[in-house]
């Protein structure tokens, strides 16, 4: 194995300082790494422990699979995101290893039902995992684009009047909590049919509780089930995945277990490969999973962070072979990630003196800049040290809000202890 391709489209800055584990398992391979990205974003050996070639972000299949095999690639790891990315990767691995080229990434045919959020669902019910209940909303009927069905819109409006107010709409295919519609009453479901959307969607229950989402790492039968990540709480209208406390805590939860293993099966008969991203809510004593996109997820520092397993070098594990290294991932202190303001050299280096800081980058979302999304650990017994600094350091900068900030106090720091 002399060269490994990386398939890339968010911004690798994203995946430091991790993905900068991977440089020794490199070395032990005898191989180099090239990052195939589609980020506006150059990647220099600062981002990315090898060479990096940068795509049009419209890139096809086959253009990803020309550049790798022109490169000479023996082998190829998927690390991209969103799920429409991951779809991609999917197909690239596909046409990869139909020219001999071994690639990490979970089978096309796994890949597509997971990005589908029905399909998800119905696959979650086989394996008796709980998910609320749903109906799936057909945008051709409603549009009068297939069969004309008149009693359609009717049909759905029976459906939700059985699954209960209030209700969330979600995209079939979209992710990271984009286009997802609270339809809190049978007014607002009929003004969201009447919009005729354009696309299909999961009409499904809006259930109150705490957030949570958890990476599934592995292949060939043999998973690891990473920390679980706090995320916020449900039970209103979607906010942005990144606008509350990110957080795990070295706290067993052994409730989620069954769920865990029921879930680990799921990822067995799909012959999942690489990672998958689980999101749930944790309500009235039950997990209930909501989707599980077919990659890496946005809280993937985090788990890593929280666990000690870099998912990075996992795959690279994977790829030859010496998988799996680790069976096992509880989180063994606190990570917690929040926005802050965009950060500074300064800044961070004032920051680093102060806690165990893992990352701080800007935060930018298609082409939008939310500020600085700050990373850092606390082992436990270093709590009330850790709130005392960053109290004092933000009242100086301002770099942390104040609310965010008092949620991170009280996490550390609870007065019920």
């Amino acid at each position: 194995m002399q060269r490994i391709a990386f398939l890339r489209s968010a911004d690798i800055r994203r995946a430091d300082p991790y993905i900068h584990g991977i440089a020794p398992a490199l070395a032990r391979l005898g191989a180099e790494a090239r990052l195939f990205h589609t980020h506006a974003r150059d990647c220099g050996p600062e981002d990315f422990p090898g060479t990096s070639e940068r795509l049009d972000p419209g890139a096809t299949p086959d253009e990803f699979v020309t550049r790798v095999r022109a490169w000479g690639a023996d082998a190829a790891v998927a690390i991209s995101l969103p799920d429409e990315h991951a779809l991609r990767d999917a197909v690239v691995k596909t046409k990869l290893e139909a020219n001999g080229i071994r690639t990490v990434m979970s089978p096309l045919a796994a890949t597509r039902l997971l990005c589908d959020k029905w399909e998800t669902k119905r696959l979650l019910e086989a394996h008796g995992i709980a998910t609320p209940p749903a109906v799936l909303v057909d945008s051709d009927l409603l549009n009068d684009r297939a069969l004309p069905v008149p009693a359609y819109p009717d049909a759905v409006r029976l459906a939700a009047q059985d699954i209960g107010f209030p209700l969330m709409a979600k995209p079939l295919w979209d992710s990271t909590s984009m286009g997802i519609e609270f339809i809190p009453d049978p007014a607002a479901l009929d003004r969201y049919l009447a919009a005729r959307p354009a696309a299909h969607a999961v009409l499904e229950k809006c259930l109150t509780g705490e957030l949570l989402s958890v990476d599934i790492v592995g292949a060939g039968g043999h998973y690891t089930v990473m920390p679980v990540i706090r995320t916020g709480t449900a039970g209103g209208p979607p906010a942005f995945t990144f606008d509350d406390l990110r957080y795990a805590r070295p706290v067993p939860d052994d409730g989620f277990a069954p769920t865990a293993r029921r879930l680990v099966d799921l990822c067995t008969a799909l012959g999942v490969e690489g990672s998958v991203n689980v999101d749930m809510i944790h309500a009235d004593g039950v997990h209930h999973v909501l989707e599980i996109n077919p990659r890496i997820g946005g809280a993937t520092t985090l788990s890593i962070a929280a666990g000690g397993l870099n998912t990075f070098t996992a795959l690279l594990d994977i790829l030859d072979g010496t998988w799996p290294t680790r069976t096992s991932a509880p989180a063994e202190r606190f990570a917690v990630e929040c926005l802050t303001a965009n950060p500074t050299p300064a800044l961070l280096a004032e920051l680093r003196t102060r806690v165990d800081l893992v990352t701080c980058h800007d935060l930018i979302i298609d082409g939008r800049d939310h500020g600085g999304i700050l990373t850092f650990t606390v082992s436990p017994g270093d709590e009330q040290r850790v709130v005392k600094e960053l109290a004092e350091w933000c009242a100086q900068t301002g770099f942390i809000p104040a609310p965010m900030l008092d949620k991170i106090r009280r996490l550390l720091t609870p007065t019920d202890r």
